[in-house]
């Protein structure tokens, strides 16, 4: 991008001369952007500018720029506290701004509604899953799709209107559980499947309404491991098919394992962003999650995993001696994740 462009402005999307495809395109994408916090993209998806979000005396957002890259798998991380799943909400239209802008393929969302939101495209998921326990997997799966006629009360009297559509939004359905292996559970009530099985069910709904960009809050939270690569396999197989990912994680194995470019937030604000392995050697973020007398690589999964449960167990005010014996000088953070 020129340095003459207007910040926050979003280039028209040109689909790429070359025949490389995700990864691998994603990355050349982003190999001349500088590893700092609120850099432009070559082709930003979402842009948002000044956005804050304030409780009472609390500031739990305070994004003075970003940017997320098109087609890319982009991780928000940081401890608990720093706003991220705030982010995610003022974005997608579950909460309000105090003060701020935002984007959306150029098209201005502040102050859309959240189903407006799902609309125009960008759809979320939630930490905990949202399946309607006492409809079945199909029926969850449909009530996923965009434009049923059905829905309309006088077209839902003249079954032909609908009927076509119907079997559409089954079919599509039905694809979707076999590429997330749910097809088996297809006629079980939602509220019988395991946790790991609601996040393959409520990734798949997600789906359904063909997004452009799909934004998932914490997906591996309460997994089963023998679950966990098939959910890594199908967020990788969403930037294949050309979906922008935003996710927010605390499993440094998953973020580092799949993601294409890291936003590190502490303190509500954007401290640090690059790709995985450049973010995690930076000096910001390890005194964001492990406090600021450190000289440790986030490379280190154990020590990084030992610093998050350290924060939480403050936070529930549970600190034992084995977290007191590290050594570590930990800030807590407080407030709204």
């Amino acid at each position: 991008m020129s340095a003459d462009l207007p910040r926050g402005h979003v280039p028209p999307h040109v689909p790429h001369a070359t025949t490389a495809t995700g990864k691998d395109r994603v990355t050349a994408d982003l190999s001349h952007v500088a590893h700092t916090p609120g850099v432009h993209k070559p082709d930003a998806i979402v842009v948002a500018d000044g956005v804050t979000r304030h409780f009472g005396g609390m500031t739990a957002v305070d994004v003075g720029h970003l940017e997320v890259q098109r087609g890319a798998i982009t991780a928000l991380i940081g401890p608990n506290g720093a706003g991220k799943t705030t982010l995610f909400n003022l974005l997608t239209g579950f909460d309000k701004p105090s003060t701020g802008t935002w984007s959306f393929e150029g098209r201005s969302l502040s102050g859309v509604s959240a189903a407006r939101v799902a609309r125009s495209g960008m759809v979320r998921t939630f930490q905990l899953t949202k399946a309607l326990s006492r409809m079945t997997v199909i029926e969850n799966m449909r009530l996923g799709a965009a434009q049923q006629p059905g829905e309309n009360l006088l077209t839902a009297l003249v079954p032909p209107l609908w009927k076509a559509r119907e079997k559409e939004i089954t079919e599509q359905a039905e694809e979707l559980l076999v590429r997330f292996k749910l097809d088996a559970k297809r006629d079980d009530f939602a509220g019988s499947l395991s946790g790991g099985q609601r996040k393959l069910l409520e990734m798949a709904r997600a789906l359904m309404s063909n997004p452009t960009m799909v934004m998932l809050d914490e997906p591996m939270a309460g997994v089963n491991p023998a679950l966990t690569q098939s959910l890594l396999g199908h967020i990788q197989a969403l930037r294949e098919d050309g979906t922008t990912v935003l996710f927010v994680e605390h499993d440094m194995h998953m973020v580092r394992h799949i993601s294409d470019w890291v936003v590190v937030m502490a303190e509500g604000k954007i401290v640090a962003e690059g790709p995985p392995e450049d973010v995690m050697a930076d000096q910001a973020v390890i005194d964001a999650y492990l406090g600021a007398h450190h000289d440790t690589d986030l490379g280190d999964d154990a020590l990084l995993e030992d610093g998050i449960q350290r924060l939480e167990a403050e936070e529930a005010g549970e600190v034992t001696d084995a977290f007191a014996d590290t050594g570590s000088t930990t800030t807590t953070q407080e407030g709204t994740r």
